[in-house]
């Protein structure tokens, strides 16, 4: 019988093939997702330093409260604008977007698309 690796796996190895390929740097930082069962996570980050920019994540009071779910495409393209208007707001217009392995459909792309029309570029 053939033996499947697990998708955590899969995940895992595309991403380090997607992060080899590129980086953020201080003038074009990386937009890093993840996404879990119940919730999502949106980072800017500047891998030169390895410093986190700006975060958002449906497990925020804030974002929270204005959401139904947090776990569906809605919440996921909400929070999109936010990770846009806190990166706008610190003067980040231009990030590298990082699907962390993901396939880029459903929530990752409802968040990316969210993203770009708020304002960031990509």
């Amino acid at each position: 019988m053939v033996s499947k690796e697990s998708r955590q796996k899969v995940r895992a190895k595309k991403h380090m093939r997607i992060r080899n390929r590129f980086s953020g740097t201080a003038e074009r930082p990386r937009l890093a997702v993840f996404r879990s069962n119940k919730h999502m996570y949106a980072q800017i980050i500047d891998d030169t330093v390895g410093n986190t920019l700006v975060a958002a994540s449906t497990l925020e009071k804030e974002i929270k409260g204005e959401l139904e779910q947090t776990d569906n495409v809605e919440a996921a393209a909400y929070l999109g604008t936010v990770i846009a208007k806190r990166a706008i707001e610190k003067g980040i217009k231009e990030v590298v977007f990082d699907r962390g392995g993901f396939i880029y459909q459903g929530k990752i792309a409802a968040l990316a698309d969210a993203a770009r029309e708020a304002g960031l570029e990509f």
